[in-house]
């Protein structure tokens, strides 16, 4: 068994059971103590789990994915004040693709009348650019109740049909070490590929998000400009020594 596999499998247990032993995992997997030891460690670093005495607990879960409607109302002025930030970068005739984020959510009202063309994966964010007079596109695929979001093999085909200026994504997690994450395998493949699609990709996050990592890396610190609303000047130094860092000014 692989081990994207095996995570998957010790995961889905968790989320059944909400504890698992290791001894379980061994028999289920069919794979050494050490091996199992080791998923364990992998993932409550990217904080999936919380080890215990002889198996894995859920943890308190700041990184779980959440619905639409709860992501918008945490952090909502930083959200505001960063999406501001990243408007001002788009310039007219500008090709530019949002991913179904909270915070690319609240750039729209900047962009109301502008000259340039939006992709997206998000289906409130295409009713919110039509509603300002934005010409748009919406990408098709599988929709993911919790986000809105279209994802799956349809969406990354109709992503690869398209070519833009500029990519904004959303992120659960900024970390030096382990880049940008998110929790659902299937939204960090449609983000690759947007990057992929984008002469420049921007990272839209509020400093909530900093040194925090989910389960899935989409990108690496080096491959995104870094658009956030406040960071410690430690964090921040440390992350321009990897990438392009604009904050808020306040």
């Amino acid at each position: 068994m692989l081990t994207n596999e095996r995570f998957e499998l010790i995961l889905n247990k968790l989320a059944t059971h909400k504890t698992v032993k290791i001894t379980e995992l061994i028999e289920a997997t069919d794979a050494s103590e050490s091996t199992i030891r080791r998923d364990l460690t992998e993932l409550e670093t990217l904080n999936k789990l919380q080890r215990i005495h002889g198996g894995a607990t859920l943890p308190d879960r700041d990184m779980q994915e959440l619905s639409i409607s709860a992501k918008s109302e945490k952090h909502f002025s930083e959200k505001v004040k960063v999406a501001s930030l990243a408007a001002s970068i788009v310039k007219e005739g500008d090709f530019i693709y949002l991913d179904a984020g909270t915070t690319t959510f609240q750039m729209i009202p900047f962009l109301k009348d502008r000259n340039i063309t939006v992709v997206t994966n998000g289906l409130t964010h295409v009713e919110s650019l039509t509603e300002q007079g934005i010409s748009s596109y919406l990408i098709g695929g599988y929709v993911k109740a919790t986000t809105g979001a279209l994802v799956g093999q349809q969406a990354r085909n109709s992503l690869k049909q398209y070519h833009f200026n500029k990519c904004f994504l959303g992120t659960n997690g900024v970390d030096p070490v382990h880049g940008y994450t998110t929790p659902d395998p299937d939204e960090a493949t449609v983000k690759s590929l947007a990057a992929e699609q984008s002469r420049t990709t921007y990272i839209v996050a509020d400093h909530s998000k900093v040194k925090k990592s989910s389960f899935i890396k989409f990108l690496s610190i080096e491959e995104a400009v870094l658009l956030i609303d406040e960071l410690p000047d430690d964090i921040l130094n440390e992350l321009e020594e990897k990438t392009l860092v604009k904050v808020v000014q306040k």
